[in-house]
């Protein structure tokens, strides 16, 4: 018999579909794992957004990590940025994706002027388009190595 633990464990390590360098754990959406008296789980996540179209698979890779459980979905309160682990920004840096601040570091007025390069370290880069490969990142180029790159906007 799977213990709350090993369940929570199973599905915080399940990867992301859009980012599997991340886990759902990395990424924080993972909420809550609760055990019923039948023995059964169910699995609470929030959506980077309440539009993503990952869901789907999300709630399907959980099911197959987690036969049997039932996955719910809650948008409130709305998952922010500050949710990703300092491991999950880590691996965001080390694939070449700059990784969002902490905006309860921020003070009342979140404003973030540039991105700064994952590969090279530079503040100096230049937002290419508000859209990179997925819905929720930005594209940047850096004006010192002059890589492109992923930003995992700020939510």
């Amino acid at each position: 018999m799977v213990t709350l633990a090993q369940a929570r464990a199973v599905v915080s390590a399940v990867p992301d579909p859009e980012l599997p360098v991340l886990t759902l754990g990395d990424l924080g959406i993972v909420r809550e794992v609760r055990q019923g008296a039948d023995g059964g789980f169910e699995v609470v996540v929030t959506p980077t957004y309440s539009g993503c179209p990952a869901m789907d698979a999300i709630r399907e890779d959980i099911g197959r990590a987690l036969p049997g459980a039932v996955v719910t979905t809650v948008l409130s309160p709305a998952w922010s940025t500050d949710w990703i682990t300092d491991e999950g920004r880590e691996k965001l840096r080390e694939h070449g994706i700059s990784p969002p601040g902490h905006l309860r570091d921020r003070g009342p007025v979140a404003l973030e002027l540039s991105a700064r390069c994952p590969r090279c370290g530079s503040p100096e880069t230049r937002l290419v388009s508000r859209y990179g490969s997925t819905a929720c990142k930005a594209l940047y180029t850096c004006r010192v190595c002059l890589e492109p790159f992923d930003h995992f906007k700020e939510i």
